[in-house]
């Protein structure tokens, strides 16, 4: 069955088309436009732009095009083509049935249970720069209005001589080695104070701040590299500021037990020997005690007797004896260079004698 399409349809289409066209364009120009400011890289935001303004010409051409065929197509096209009567169709009345509705139960309201107390999510603060950081500032603090990095991506396998990363990935298993943090920058200024920061589980393990010498726009990347043993698994975290404004984050993951560190062996020292202390013993001198004892005294008896010229037992005879005392025993001692012992000093008792008196002899 052949297509029939009379003039009037055929210009009412053509215009409902070019103007949802030109609508569709239109729309599609502004929003790419105002995504286009928003870009952080002039290349990129230019072409973004251009092609949004290029979409809202086109539309404007389809709009008065449709607006041209809605007023001039149809009297144009009856000038070559002589329209033909259409016939009218009459319609006629049938009476439909209707279906009455059956009601139906409606459903009894349940009342829904309200939490007494909601959950509100407290708002992250905004990173800042450690004051034992900040302190090491050199450069300008003063931020470039345009200044804008891209998202940080992350690698273990080096950067190549464009500076762009190699197989980058947000998840790193043990051992890591040494991490790239790359991204690309824009409207910077040299001179301004640039810091990178990195975090472990919100502690900090890492920093750089130096004043900006990158020139104004392309790749850059901040790196790390501790020993093996300090990748601890946890999640990681890189911090870029301006100055003091926080520009940029990102974040990775790292997975498995750190390798044991292993001790170098150190060269054996050489035993170097010691001075043998020789104690020589001197023999002790042989304690000499010389006693200087005194001879013991003789006893000197003498009788007196004394005769009265009286004869009788009243004659006595005298007989005292007479003693002298014991000397005094004083020994003498020789010292010795060591050890001066006290010698121990033998008493002698002296034993009297008794004298008994003398029996009188008569003459």
């Amino acid at each position: 069955m052949p297509f029939q399409l009379d003039v009037h349809t055929g210009v009412l289409t053509a215009v409902a088309l070019a103007a949802i066209l030109g609508i569709l364009l239109l729309v599609s120009g502004f929003r790419g436009i105002v995504k286009a400011r928003k870009l952080q890289f002039y290349r990129m935001r230019r072409d973004r732009i251009v092609q949004g303004w290029r979409r809202i010409l086109f539309a404007v051409i389809l709009i008065t095009t449709a607006y041209l065929l809605f007023n001039y197509a149809e009297p144009l096209a009856y000038r070559f083509y002589t329209p033909s009567p259409t016939p009218t169709i009459t319609p006629s009345i049938t009476t439909t049935p209707t279906i009455s509705l059956t009601p139906t139960i409606s459903l009894t309201p349940t009342v829904t249970p309200t939490p007494e107390e909601s959950y509100t999510p407290t708002i992250s603060p905004t990173p800042q720069v450690p004051i034992a950081i900040e302190a090491q500032f050199e450069g300008n603090l003063n931020v470039p209005e345009n200044a804008a990095f891209s998202p940080l991506e992350f690698t273990n396998q080096g950067i190549d001589a464009l500076y762009r990363p190699i197989d980058t990935t947000d998840v790193f298993t043990n051992p890591v080695g040494t991490m790239y943090a790359v991204f690309t920058y824009d409207g910077m200024e040299d001179g301004v104070q640039w810091t990178a920061i990195w975090y472990r589980n919100n502690q900090l393990v890492n920093f750089e701040t130096k004043p900006w010498d990158g020139g104004t726009g392309g790749n850059g990347f901040t790196d790390w590299s501790p020993r093996a043993e300090e990748w601890i698994p946890g999640e990681y975290q890189v911090q870029i500021f301006i100055g003091l404004t926080w520009k940029r984050v990102g974040f990775f993951t790292v997975q498995g037990i750190p390798p044991t560190p292993t001790s170098t062996p150190s060269q054996t020292p050489t035993k170097t020997p010691s001075p043998t202390i020789t104690f020589s013993r001197t023999p002790e001198p042989t304690k000499t005690i010389t006693p200087s004892p005194t001879p013991w005294p003789t006893q000197t008896r003498t009788n007196t007797p004394t005769l009265s010229p009286t004869l009788g037992p009243s004659a006595l005879d005298t007989n005292t004896p007479t003693i002298t005392p014991w000397p005094t025993y004083v020994p003498t001692i020789t010292p010795t260079p060591t050890i001066t012992r006290q010698p121990t000093a033998t008493g002698i008792t002296p034993s009297p004698t008794i004298t008994r008196w003398p029996t009188a002899t008569a003459e």
